[in-house]
């Protein structure tokens, strides 16, 4: 397993990341993605720490904070060989400050994760979103007390806008603070927009991407196919976990399964195994939060690891998952001398 630093940081993560959302299976959304059980998460953690993949994904709201309790069973007793990023901001309770990133629910929202995983610090802590009503100022100074205070060492932020991520590193700056040194943002092969402005914010500012979803939302499985039912066991068969994602096209999705399956006869490797290692190629990505279910998924999406494409296999995957931009972008790409595209 290769290990990248995230971001401008000196902390280095497996280019591949296990997401615990399958943990616990609590409600309907999170009942589509899994019902794994303590043993049966020892068991994936074990093929992962055997793979070299030690770093472990979850938030409090993943089955209303079951996901961090089966996290934190699971590694009882071998804390120190794993790396936990978690995460908070969304609604924890029914009470006007359980939700968002005032001082008063980080604090809260870390105390109890803590708990929920079992150990006394959490490696990569992110909000799990922008919170516009509370002063980036607040954000962050709670964030980097609570580095100071040996709870996190590592801060980071998921699904900002540009602007969001640019003003809270410049606010960092201004103070000393501890800055974000990690992204966690959808991107794949059917939602490329991550690459319009973030990621050449990424590469500017020097913050890692922690792709969440690399597989289109369950979308580049190879099971979903044109002119086929959707397979008993997709999570796209539960509206709940449907509407929560993005939402392509059918015209888009088959494109790119269609590539897909070309470049995967051409390597012999699996169509998600395609889709990961064209993400590990990319400017900026630090680590892909993979799921699994059960034991064979999970070492089929280890097998993205140790090749690359090729440039040509490359150039193809991405003609088919090329859509227009948005403004600026289209304007700016119209003087590429000035404005160079991060790709």
């Amino acid at each position: 397993m290769d290990y990248r630093q995230l971001g401008g940081s000196g902390f280095k993560v497996p280019v591949l990341t296990l997401g615990t959302g399958t943990f616990g299976g609590g409600g309907e959304m999170f009942k589509a993605w899994g019902t794994t059980d303590v043993a049966e998460a020892s068991r994936l953690i074990d093929i992962c720490l055997d793979a070299g993949l030690t770093m472990f994904d979850t938030a409090d709201v993943y089955s209303q904070g079951m996901s961090e309790e089966i996290l934190g069973a699971a590694i009882k007793g071998r804390r120190d060989k794993v790396l936990i990023s978690t995460k908070g901001t969304f609604k924890t309770g029914p009470g006007p400050n359980d939700v968002g990133s005032s001082r008063f629910h980080i604090l809260q929202t870390v105390e109890a994760s803590l708990k929920r995983l079992g150990t006394d610090s959490i490696d990569l802590f992110q909000l799990h979103g922008f919170d516009a009503l509370t002063p980036v100022e607040e954000v962050l100074s709670t964030l980097d007390g609570l580095v100071k205070a040996g709870k996190i060492r590592y801060v980071g932020c998921s699904n900002f806008s540009g602007w969001h991520l640019m003003k809270s590193l410049a606010v960092s700056d201004r103070y000393g603070w501890s800055r974000y040194v990690a992204h966690q943002a959808y991107y794949s092969l059917i939602g490329r927009e991550y690459e319009w402005e973030l990621m050449p914010l990424a590469l500017d500012q020097k913050v890692g991407a922690v792709v969440w979803s690399p597989l289109g939302w369950g979308r580049l499985t190879g099971k979903i196919r044109r002119g086929q039912p959707m397979p008993a066991s997709s999570r796209l068969n539960s509206a709940a976990a449907r509407n929560a994602g993005p939402q392509p096209s059918d015209e888009l999705l088959f494109n790119v399964v269609d590539a897909l399956d070309e470049v995967a006869k051409e390597t012999s490797k699996t169509v998600p195994q395609v889709a990961l290692n064209w993400l590990l190629q990319r400017p900026s990505v630090a680590t892909l939060v993979i799921g699994a279910r059960n034991e064979e998924q999970l070492r089929q999406n280890l097998g993205a690891v140790g090749w690359n494409l090729s440039v040509a296999q490359v150039a193809k995957l991405e003609a088919a998952s090329k859509v227009p931009v948005a403004y600026p972008y289209w304007h700016q790409h119209q003087f590429a001398d000035r404005n160079p595209p991060a790709v």
